[in-house]
Order: structure tokens, then C-alpha cells, then sequence
């Protein structure tokens, strides 16, 4: 079992930055690859960017390409996304996801482990 906690959420303005991280327990960190996920009001949850478990590769959502970093820390048992540049549509609720496999996968059904998310709201 894998229990992830995020933090950092809040409300920024437009054109603003944010880190959020998510913190894992649980079995080894190091052996999921990571992702992170968001779901806006009336929206279905879509995959904003993942890591894989060494860190060594990343994927991102079109969306976010360019203004979103993902890192993780093992040592830490931590994975982050640095959101830049935010955007009003980037308002939603943003949960950590985890997979007990070295890929990243888009789907959310991929995802074993979930948080219980945090608000990010973007004011235009």
C-alpha cells in the first residue's frame, strides 16, 4: 500500500507560479513511476504529467508543455510539479497518482495509488 498527500495548492493570478508536491509512504517509492492528474468542475480527470520511477524520462499533457516541471526526489519520497505561467483554465483540483511499474501511462485507470488532492485556482 502506497499512501500520497499533496500540498501546495491555493490561489495564484494569472501569469503566476506554484509548486506542488506530494509526498508518498508506504512500500518503495523509488520502484512507481508518478504521475499527476487534474480535474476541473464538470470535467472528466486528465493527465497533466508524469515521471517515470528513476526520473530519468517525463511526459506531459499539450496543455501544460512548456510551463509545467516534473521532478521527483527519492531520497525525499517526494514528486513535484512546478506549474509556471498559469493560466485561468489551469483552476482545478490536482491529485498525485501512483503506478507500481516503470512506465508512465496516460490513462487514469493505469494508476494504482491516489491522493486526496489539492485546489489550484487561477485567478484571470
Amino acid at each position: 500500500q502506497v499512501q500520497l498527500v499533496e500540498s501546495g495548492g491555493g490561489l495564484v493570478q494569472a501569469g503566476g507560479s506554484l509548486r506542488l508536491s506530494c509526498a508518498a509512504s508506504g512500500r518503495t517509492f523509488s520502484n512507481y513511476a508518478m504521475a499527476w492528474f487534474r480535474q476541473a468542475p464538470g470535467k472528466e480527470r486528465e493527465f497533466v504529467a508524469g515521471i517515470t520511477y528513476s526520473g530519468g524520462n517525463t511526459r506531459y499533457a499539450d496543455a501544460v508543455k512548456g510551463r509545467f516541471t516534473i521532478s521527483r526526489d527519492n531520497a525525499k519520497n517526494t514528486v513535484y510539479l512546478q506549474m509556471t505561467s498559469l493560466k485561468h483554465e489551469d483552476t482545478a483540483i490536482y491529485y498525485c497518482a501512483g503506478l507500481n511499474d516503470f512506465r508512465v501511462v496516460v490513462p487514469a485507470s493505469g494508476y494504482d495509488y491516489w491522493g486526496q488532492g489539492t485546489q489550484v485556482t487561477v485567478s484571470s
